[in-house]
């Protein structure tokens, strides 16, 4: 029977390398070594399990090449040293046990270090976001301490080498070092390492020369490249392809293309306001110009993007990074023709960027709760099976009725509504493609595992006449309705609503609340025709939002041309619109309006739990929004970590 996916399991080769299939892990740091970046058992079961789902090649996260200023964070790997290399075996070696190549990426974080100073870069330009954390700006590094780098990045990759691993990756991408001197916006120095093209290339040819003199003529090695930096007089997909020859040249096996730098984050790592596949075409445009391999990257998120990307000649291979975090087992299903099975990255960047990148905290996937505790949340067989019946068949509700199934459990779904609880309004804008992959996800499992779905209220009568051995309420939350004048006028409507049943409104719209679900419902509007103007009582709209949908929604309000204003809050709604205050400086507002919506927020629902809390003979638990309303990770993780212990 012809396979859905041919393309992308045919074997490939890097170089030397002989790769069962065309899908990579992509690197990506999980914050799970130890503060000096020597390898912890944690971090072994992080890659076997990546490993185990079929990958024909694992590269590990980007390790740091010394102890100066070359380490990005805290608990990143480390490369720098002979100690690390027994650890770093250990990796390679637990890898390549489970049916994967094995590479590791090294590199320089440059200007883009959150540890701090000492910063060092190819000019003393900073990166925005961290000046105004740390006002520092990085020293331009001199002709001397250039070569000691130069140096420092080959005897890491001879490190590599030793430790056993198959490949290693050069990381010059995404404003870390390299790319400080290969953009000229990052590289305005007026020596032979700055100015023209070939200048700005020099420092990246004598660090592949000092690593192919040191790993040997046939080792693999590979380098990541942003396609552009997407910055201001940066650098062009022209520059890239200039490099990418000029490494061709030198020995380089295969190139990793991706794009932008931290300063351009939406471009790097891509959230789901923006389009997926993001930069297949520059991974197109330098293998139109190469003869070795290119890895194309990059929200590449469904098997199927990925087979058309092979199919179309735009790549030879696909890496995956948050897709595989979601899911270790993407390749697996992919392989066995069970794409509905694969648990989607949904692009949220809240687990992993955020957590790991911004917060300075081991790696988290929004709905992957597993992922960093491989081993400490692994589901196994309950001891005792139990009938546990679940109030809700939202994010949480399905999630927790999927792993207690898996348990062994009987378990039961009470849903009122239709299966997907508010993930259904959140799905809405048609930029959130992603949610609606995960609904599917979703509803597909618990139809796979034959778990019961009764399409009406449980309620706690039902719970007590019912014998059960546990309930778990997931009932969700509801909006938060302020008490002003007016709010009950007709014109008012809450953005749930709009997004759930699309009612008509007027052509003027006031928003009140500039939180998620605000900006979305303001976009969403906008995006339809309509006048918009988002009121938010905080100095900022998305105060608790990943960093990439602020860049990215404050694009598409820019676009929208949506009207801003914080710091009012609203005293009265009235049939002419809205009117408010600044309670700072006492200046009153008031805006016109046809419609206005309201999205101030969510509050639990805590009434069901409360009524059986204390039930004898009755294990009660509460997930999801009713434990905290809002976020798709706080509803997977509750559900998860609660139906694990059952």
């Amino acid at each position: 029977m012809k396979k859905m996916f041919p393309k992308l399991f045919e074997p490939g080769q890097i170089g030397t390398l002989r790769v069962k299939n065309r899908l990579v892990k992509a690197p990506q740091t999980t914050g799970l070594s130890n503060k000096d970046g020597t390898v912890t058992q944690r971090l072994v079961d992080h890659y076997t399990h990546l490993a185990d789902g079929g990958a024909g090649l694992v590269i590990v996260e980007y390790a740091y090449i010394d102890d100066i200023a070359s380490k990005s964070c805290h608990c990143q790997v480390g490369i720098s040293s002979h100690e690390h290399i027994a650890g770093l075996g250990w990796l390679a070696d637990s890898i390549k046990n489970h049916g994967a190549k094995a590479g590791i990426q090294i590199e320089h974080c440059g200007r883009q270090r959150f540890l701090g100073p000492p910063m060092k870069s190819a000019s003393p330009i900073p990166w925005p976001m961290l000046y105004d954390q740390f006002h520092t700006i990085p020293e331009e590094l001199t002709i001397d301490e250039i070569q000691v780098l130069i140096e420092a990045f080959g005897d890491a990759a001879k490190r590599a080498v030793d430790a056993g691993f198959d490949l290693v990756e050069i990381h010059a991408a995404h404003g870390y070092l390299i790319t400080n001197f290969l953009s000229p916006f990052t590289n305005k120095r007026g020596d032979w390492y700055g100015g023209s093209r070939e200048n700005r290339f020099r420092f990246l040819r004598q660090i592949v020369e000092n690593c192919r003199k040191k790993v040997g003529p046939d080792f693999p090695l590979t380098v990541r490249l942003s396609g552009t930096d997407y910055e201001p007089d940066g650098m062009t997909i022209e520059d890239t392809i200039y490099y990418a020859k000029e490494l061709e040249k030198l020995g380089i096996d295969a190139f990793h293309i991706s794009g932008g730098d931290h300063h351009t984050m939406i471009h790097q790592v891509s959230p789901m306001a923006m389009p997926v596949c993001y930069n297949v075409w520059a991974a197109e445009a330098v293998k139109k110009e190469v003869h070795v391999p290119v890895m194309a990257s990059g929200s590449i998120t469904l098997p199927q993007y990925a087979e058309d990307i092979l199919e179309q000649g735009k790549a030879d291979f696909i890496t995956l990074g948050r897709p595989m975090w979601a899911d270790n087992e993407w390749v697996k299903k992919a392989m066995e023709d069970r794409p509905e099975d694969i648990r989607p990255c949904i692009r949220c960047n809240e687990g992993c960027l955020q957590r790991s990148s911004f917060l300075g905290r081991t790696v988290m996937c929004a709905v992957n709760p597993v992922l960093g505790f491989e081993e400490d949340l692994a589901i196994k067989p309950a001891e005792t099976k139990k009938r546990v019946v679940i109030a809700g068949g939202g994010p949480a509700g399905m999630e927790a009725a999927r792993v207690l199934k898996l348990k062994g459990h009987d378990v039961t779904i009470y849903e009122k509504r239709k299966l997907g609880g508010y993930l259904h309004e959140a799905s809405a804008p048609e930029f959130k493609e992603d949610i609606r992959h995960l609904i599917d996800y979703q509803i597909h499992q618990i139809e796979k595992l034959e778990i019961p779905v009764i399409h009406e209220e449980l309620t706690p009568e039902m719970v007590k006449a019912g014998g059960y051995d546990a309930v778990i309420s997931a009932v969700g939350a509801e909006p938060v309705i302020p008490p002003v004048p007016g709010i009950d006028g007709e014109n008012v409507i809450n953005a749930l609503t709009i997004l759930d049943c699309h009612p008509e409104i007027g052509r003027k719209v006031v928003v009140v609340g500039g939180g998620m679900i605000g900006t979305e419902t303001a976009i969403d509007l906008a995006e339809k025709g309509h006048e918009v103007t988002i009121v938010e009582m905080k100095d900022a709209i998305m105060a608790d939002c990943a960093v990439t949908d602020i860049i990215a929604y404050y694009e598409k309000i820019g676009r929208n041309r949506i009207a801003v204003i914080p710091g009012l809050r609203v005293t009265e709604v009235t049939d002419q619109g809205v009117r408010g205050v600044n309670d700072r400086t006492g200046r009153r507002t008031e805006l016109p309006a046809d419609s206005v919506v309201i999205a101030v927020g969510l509050k639990p629902r805590h009434a069901f739990y409360d009524t059986l809390a204390g039930e004898p003979d009755l294990e009660v638990y509460e997930i999801g929004d009713c434990v905290k309303a809002g976020k798709i990770l706080d509803a997977f993780h509750t559900a998860y970590k609660t139906a694990v212990r059952i």
